[in-house]
């Protein structure tokens, strides 16, 4: 089957090859026709090597498609099943889960060293377990979560990742309380998901940060009430806040440097929510005394911070209601063909989300 295969850590170009299959079918274990995927920035950082991932692998984490084929002792998918891959699935059984924390379980990681495909020349691994960059993957029958048939494939895969990431930081992790200021820093598929949760809540401010002014003005269009680029978020504080910070900043970059911009940006006594994955090394520098003093929250929110399942759900009703947009998230639709250009795309910052169609 074809497959994008990056070879090497740090290389920026995808390979699409067609000698690749998908291992690892057996109990308890489900094979999957994937027929859209999104291309999250979670991806370009595991081919940079900002987050861990052994190479040769599949990019990809973002999918949605059908059943082809269920192991022994599946009995809640079959065959022909409309699915979305959930690479990060709640065992159920786990202390995190027991606690109601099921995006804290660690159970989906426990496949994520062992090779989900191979090729004549050896094993390769799939990104976060499941690697989606291909027409087909095997996974744990817990990572495929049904959906009904009026969600289309590429919707559902906005849902499996981004959607529910941005909207889970605002609704579960922030619980943004109506009519409190917000600020969104870094406005690409996540952030704007996060300003459409904040609108949602009643948020009577949502700036929108972000040096890209495409995407300035894509946040306008999903509910920012102003979009500003890094430079001018300080006489932005200035004139929603009289100088005084935010209620909530969301953080969706992944780097110290605007980590420490938001808590910066972020009121005494106010919510910082830290969305964007990085690197171990990247270290955020804060001085015990403006800890103690300024009494921020600092919030980090892991997949939306609360149970992936009703997520899914809630966003699923929310789409239907049109309360949220998803279809207007998706600027690109392209061919596995043309990944790498996707990936130049994103990493030009002129795209929201890509919808690899395969």
């Amino acid at each position: 089957m074809r497959a994008a295969v990056l070879h090497e850590i740090g290389q920026e170009k995808l390979e699409v090859l067609d000698d690749v299959e998908a291992v690892g079918f057996g109990p308890g274990r489900v094979r999957i026709r994937v027929r859209a995927t999104g291309l999250c920035h979670s991806d370009l950082s595991a081919m940079a090597g900002v987050l861990p991932q052994p190479a040769p692998f599949v990019p990809g984490h973002e999918g949605a498609g059908e059943i082809l084929e269920v192991g022994e002792g599946v009995s809640h998918l079959k065959p022909g099943d409309r699915v979305v891959v959930c690479w990060l699935p709640a065992c159920g059984a786990c202390p995190a889960c027991k606690r109601g924390q099921t995006e804290l379980c660690l159970a989906g990681f426990m496949n994520a060293g062992t090779p989900n495909f191979k090729r004549p020349g050896g094993d390769v691994f799939g990104f976060a377990g499941t690697g989606t960059f291909t027409e087909e993957v095997v996974v744990d029958a817990g990572c495929a979560v049904p959906i009904p048939d009026d969600v289309p494939f590429d919707i559902a895969a906005l849902i499996g990742c981004g959607v529910t990431t941005g909207l889970g930081a605002a609704l579960n992790t922030a619980d943004v309380e109506a009519g409190s200021s917000v600020a969104v820093i870094g406005c690409g598929g996540v952030g704007i998901s996060a300003i459409q949760g904040a609108r949602l809540k009643g948020a009577a401010e949502i700036v929108a940060v972000d040096p890209v002014a495409s995407r300035r003005e894509a946040a306008l269009e999903f509910g920012a009430t102003r979009a500003v680029s890094p430079e001018e978020l300080a006489d932005a504080k200035q004139q929603v806040t009289a100088g005084e910070g935010f209620d909530y900043v969301f953080e969706v970059v992944g780097k110290s440097a605007t980590a420490r911009t938001a808590y910066d940006t972020t009121r005494r006594g106010g919510t910082l929510v830290v969305v964007g994955a990085g690197a171990m090394d990247d270290l955020l520098q804060l001085n015990m005394f403006e800890l103690f003093f300024d009494e921020k929250r600092i919030l980090p929110s892991l997949y939306g911070g609360g149970d992936v399942l009703r997520s899914y759900e809630r966003t699923i009703a929310l789409w239907r209601a049109g309360r949220v947009d998803l279809d207007g998230l998706i600027t690109h639709r392209v061919p596995l063909s043309e990944i790498n250009e996707a990936l130049d795309q994103m990493r030009s910052g002129t795209s929201l989300r890509t919808c690899i169609e395969i």
